[in-house]
Parts: structure tokens; sequence; C-alpha cells
């Protein structure tokens, strides 16, 4: 096998493999009735203080719109709390409720997890390269994505 194949293969494998598993480590018992991109929406908005519909929907590269349909569903479910800000009655924040926030930590374990078991098979010399490595791929996607729409 070539090194692109190789390297394909890879990248291919290493995609569907977070996607899937992600998915499946996520979506527990406790946490059935939200989906995987849910969790993401919620680990956008974050612990913190209420973010923006707009900052949360440019975090997760949809539009306002989309974002909106999905939150609908986070309000109904007890996940998230949408509210119009005093100063600017124009800019709805939306914010995090207990079972918004244990589902954030969900996540992040899932993460912590994975990063952890990553950084214990790479030795000192490893770790960097795949930090290099990773930022590269992500610079490349980045750049296909603002092309595609630019055309």
């Amino acid at each position: 096998m070539s090194t692109d194949e190789t390297l394909n293969e890879l990248l291919v494998s290493l995609f569907k493999n977070i996607m899937e598993i992600e998915g499946r480590c996520l979506v527990t018992e406790e946490f059935r009735d939200i989906s995987y991109n849910d969790f993401h929406i919620i680990e956008a908005i974050g612990v913190e203080e209420p973010k923006s519909m707009s900052t949360v929907a440019k975090l997760m590269q949809v539009t306002t719109g989309t974002l909106t349909k999905a939150i609908d569903g986070l309000t109904e479910k007890g996940y998230v709390i949408r509210e119009r800000s005093k100063q600017d009655k124009r800019v709805v924040g939306v914010s995090l409720l207990q079972k918004g926030k244990d589902a954030y930590a969900h996540h992040e374990a899932f993460h912590r997890k994975m990063i952890a078991n990553i950084k214990g098979q790479l030795n000192e010399q490893e770790t960097p390269i795949l930090i290099y490595a990773l930022a590269k791929l992500i610079d490349y996607f980045q750049q296909e994505g603002s092309t595609e729409e630019e055309e």
C-alpha cells in the first residue's frame, strides 16, 4: 500500500471512528433524549456566561435558523434556557440549565479520557509531533471549507 493510500485509509477510519465512538459513548441511558449533535451545541454554549444565538451558530458553523430548531428541542427537554438581553432586546442569549451542565460534564469526561489514553501511548517526542500534524490537518480543512464557501 502506498503512503497516500495509507494516509487516506487512516484518515477515513479516524473520522468515522471518532464520530461513531463519541456518539455511542455520549448518548447513554441518562442522555438518551439528546443527540450527538445536541452534545456539540451544549459544548458550544459552555458553562460560563450566556452566549448569543449568533455566537453559538458561528461556533457550530450553522445558520441561526438551524440552531433555533435545535435550541427549541434542548429547551423543551430542560437542557437550555433562552433569554432576551436586557441591554438589547434583539439579542437572545442561551445558557445551560443543570441538566445541560451535566451533559456538558459528561462530554468533557469523554474528551479527557480520550486525551489521557492518547497521551499514555505517546512518548515525550511524539506528542508535539502529533499536535503539529493535527494542526496541519485543521489548517487544511479550514482552507477547504473557506474555499467551498467562496465558490
